[in-house]
């Protein structure tokens, strides 16, 4: 064997060598990638659609991936079994009230199964157990769903083009209110009108807590008046009063009325001297004749005592009175002279 066989001998089973660690290797890095060679536990759930899901694709919990899609079968009419691997790690987080549901990695992304939910009084999940399915809004819900917002959003769209264009041409209250000068001027008077009376109540507030501030005030009139039951029963007494007063005024009138009528009436004597003439004329006449003749008996007494037949008696009983006024005098004098009492 030469020497040159030998070298090409070497060269080939180096390369061998190489190939089969790079192969080795890379089935341990795709298992580790597949979680191939860790223990695990096979978990089923049966949806209706798997929306594209493959064996092989990812399965989820929390955003963590716990294993993968193994296994994929018709079940019933016409719904899917899908069989995941699930890492015994992973086991003890996952409850069998746990839902699972199709979901995508990113909007075109590859599909996954997500596992969510589940309380931690429920068991955990075992090895053959079927998880209860959640549905999915799929790609073309979304479509569906955008489409139809995206008609929304023209409608609207076209509306506010309408709307903007009656208010540029003054349509309607608000394009009235933006267009006409009149119009924004009385809007304008009415706020500030609005404005004076907010501020007028403000100011009535202010009063009425001032009031009730003084309602408050010990001492004060209205606060003996409030809370002290004496003054209360004083003032009660005093309007009773009052009232008797205003009673006894309301008859005093009724009184005056009555006496008023019969003033007013011909069957008394005051109304009869009020009100028949003829009658006052004879009462004046009858008043004349009395003032005259007792003017006559002045005149008549006055010659009697000038008479020589009773100026004896007038003389005497003048006397007799100037000595009665001396006696009176002198009493008098007597009394204002004794001394006073101790």
């Amino acid at each position: 064997m030469s020497t040159t066989d030998n070298k090409r001998k070497v060269t080939v089973g180096i390369f061998v060598f190489l190939g089969i660690v790079i192969f080795v290797a890379g089935v341990f890095i795709l298992g580790g990638q597949q979680k191939r060679f860790e223990k695990t536990i096979r978990v089923n759930a049966v949806f209706d659609n798997v929306a594209g899901l493959r064996v092989g694709n990812n399965v989820w919990f929390s955003g963590v991936k716990i294993g993968t899609v193994k296994e994929m079968k018709f079940y019933g009419d016409s719904q899917v079994q899908i069989i995941m691997n699930i890492e015994q790690d992973a086991q003890k987080y996952i409850r069998k009230n746990s839902k699972a549901r199709i979901g995508a990695e990113s909007l075109i992304g590859s599909k996954l199964i997500e596992i969510f939910g589940g309380t931690e009084q429920a068991p955990e999940v075992q090895n053959g157990d079927r998880l209860v399915t959640a549905t999915a809004l799929s790609t073309d819900d979304l479509m569906t769903t955008l489409q139809e917002n995206n008609k929304n959003l023209v409608d609207i769209t076209n509306n506010m083009k309408v709307l903007s264009t009656k208010l540029a041409n003054g349509e309607g209250m608000a394009g009235a209110i933006l267009t006409d000068t009149t119009l924004a001027d009385n809007f304008k008077t009415i706020l500030a009108s609005l404005q004076n009376a907010s501020s007028n109540s403000v100011k009535v507030s202010k009063d009425l807590a001032r009031l009730s501030a003084k309602f408050n005030t010990e001492g004060g009139l209205a606060n003996e008046l409030l809370t002290d039951t004496v003054v209360f029963s004083n003032l009660k007494s005093s309007v009773s009063q009052l009232q008797q007063t205003a009673n006894s005024a309301a008859e005093m009138a009724n009184n005056f009325k009555e006496v008023s009528s019969q003033l007013n009436s011909s069957n008394n004597t005051l109304g009869a001297l009020m009100n028949d003439q003829e009658l006052a004329t004879n009462v004046k006449k009858t008043m004349e004749n009395l003032q005259t003749g007792s003017e006559k008996l002045d005149e008549n007494m006055e010659a009697l005592q000038h008479n020589f037949l009773f100026r004896g008696y007038f003389r005497r009983r003048a006397k007799a009175e100037a000595k009665e006024r001396d006696a009176n005098k002198q009493e008098v004098e007597q009394v204002q002279q004794s001394p006073e009492p101790r």
